[in-house]
């Protein structure tokens, strides 16, 4: 059940089928093949690349790691889900393809009528953020969960953010400027896009870095600060923004992190959460060169080898995949399957 407080303070609320039961012998990764987003080449107008969620599911398919059973398949989130985090003008705006290439800053699609930017653009994005909705419950389910996007989590009462993107997280950090249930931690180049002051407010850890900054120092102030983080408030969930683009090369992200030092970092996460059996929620963001898909995709087969994450389902009650939380709040001990 999800809630919105309207215009007038009064408490509504709404069923949604994104909370519905996943049968315990799907992994909890989250994945749907309309996450790519491809329409007459216009995705290779933007330096993101739309369809790496799917090159990543192929990398994991051929290490056996999943198939396509086992794999959870994101449902769209509904304009009612949508609502409960937005306005219903923000959405009523989205129906201007104008406003639609602004956002997605790709200005061709001003000349496409709406129901095709509705059906190309928006529909994989919608299923995307119902894909982390779902993704989300699977965290605390069972422990940990894996999806391809960040959005907002509702439902937990104490949350952890650790964003380890190259740019700083102003969206989720203006979205919760004045909520106290979540602690952000933020860890970025400090000289590029946004620079936004104002969202930095909202910030309770946050290490800025230099131009270039390598393995070395990027992974000791990684561990530091997110034992800090995770020692200082304890939260019901972990939410780990596990952007590529800190990579060595990336055009955007101005970052010297090698391949095995993102493999590294994303371990470090894990650890840090599985040690306190907070249930941990990752998703991915930016990265703009197209190895990247490769990377993530290493790095959750390094969970798996590290015993993470499970390799597989298993069937019988009380068997989940990653980690199963026993009898008590949310946030309790794990223990591994």
């Amino acid at each position: 059940m999800a809630h919105k407080e309207d215009n007038e303070g009064k408490r509504s609320s709404h069923c949604t089928a994104l909370h519905a039961c996943i049968p315990k012998t799907s992994l909890p990764i989250v994945y749907h093949p309309d996450y790519n987003i491809t329409f007459m080449g216009l995705e290779k107008l933007h330096p993101f690349d739309a369809g790496k969620w799917g090159k990543v599911i192929h990398f994991l398919k051929e290490e056996q790691f999943v198939t396509d059973g086992n794999i959870v398949e994101a449902l769209e989130a509904t304009e009612e889900d949508l609502l409960v985090v937005h306005t219903r003008r923000y959405l009523n705006r989205l129906k201007w393809s104008l406003v639609v290439a602004g956002i997605t800053e790709i200005p061709p699609l001003i000349f496409l009528p709406n129901f095709l930017v509705q059906r190309k653009v928006l529909r994989p994005l919608r299923t995307q953020t119902g894909g982390t909705i779902m993704a989300a419950k699977l965290a605390v389910d069972r422990g940990w969960a894996i999806n391809f996007l960040f959005e907002r989590v509702e439902g937990i009462s104490r949350a952890t953010i650790i964003d380890l993107d190259a740019h700083q997280g102003n969206g989720h950090e203006r979205d919760f400027l004045n909520d106290g249930r979540v602690y952000i931690m933020d860890v970025y180049n400090r000289y590029i896009y946004p620079g936004d002051g104002y969202a930095k407010r909202a910030i309770k850890r946050k290490v800025e870095l230099d131009w270039g900054t390598e393995d070395s120092e990027y992974l000791q102030k990684v561990e530091l600060h997110t034992d800090g983080a995770l020692n200082e408030v304890r939260p019901d969930i972990l939410v780990y923004n596990a952007g590529t683009d800190v990579l060595d090369g990336d055009p955007l992200g101005g970052l010297s992190i090698s391949p095995e030092g993102i493999v590294k970092r994303d371990e470090i996460v894990f650890r840090a959460a599985r040690r306190r059996g907070v249930p941990i929620l990752m998703v991915t963001s930016g990265g703009y060169q197209k190895k990247t898909a490769r990377i993530i995709a290493d790095s959750i087969l390094n969970l798996r080898l590290q015993g993470l994450i499970a390799a597989e389902a298993l069937e019988g009650e009380g068997s989940v995949t990653g980690a199963r939380r026993t009898s008590g709040p949310v946030g309790s001990e794990f223990t591994a399957v």
